[in-house]
């Protein structure tokens, strides 16, 4: 059994900083691609970042300069670095990783349960 515990969400001001982690736990081969994505309320789920096992990255534009996706390969874990907080940040954050069992031979995406993040004006 696989499961992605986040952590590090909460309330902050605008101008301020969070940062979120990831950790993969379970019976766990290898993991490929990491990221978070984000669901404001009455609006779709969208894509954060992403980062490769070694370390290739990917941003939402809405995000790029202000935020930084790292993972720590050693620990199955992804983090996001989040300045410069904006009121249109707020959102609930998933983990999503996509993930091979110990006893599987394909690659399958697994999510968290979310955390809340708050931006206050």
């Amino acid at each position: 059994q696989v499961q992605l515990v986040e952590s590090g969400g909460g309330l902050v001001q605008a101008g301020g900083s969070l940062r979120l982690s990831c950790a993969a736990s379970g019976s766990i081969a290898s993991i490929n691609i990491m990221g978070w994505y984000r669901q404001a309320p009455g609006k779709q789920r969208e894509l954060v970042s992403t980062i490769t096992y070694g370390g290739g990255t990917n941003y939402a534009d809405s995000v790029k300069g202000r935020f930084t996706i790292s993972r720590d390969n050693a620990k199955n874990t992804v983090y996001l670095q989040m300045n410069s907080l904006k009121p249109e940040d707020t959102a609930v954050y998933y983990c999503r990783a996509n993930i091979r069992g110990l006893l599987q031979t394909k690659f399958i995406d697994y999510w968290g349960q979310g955390t809340q993040v708050t931006v206050s004006p």
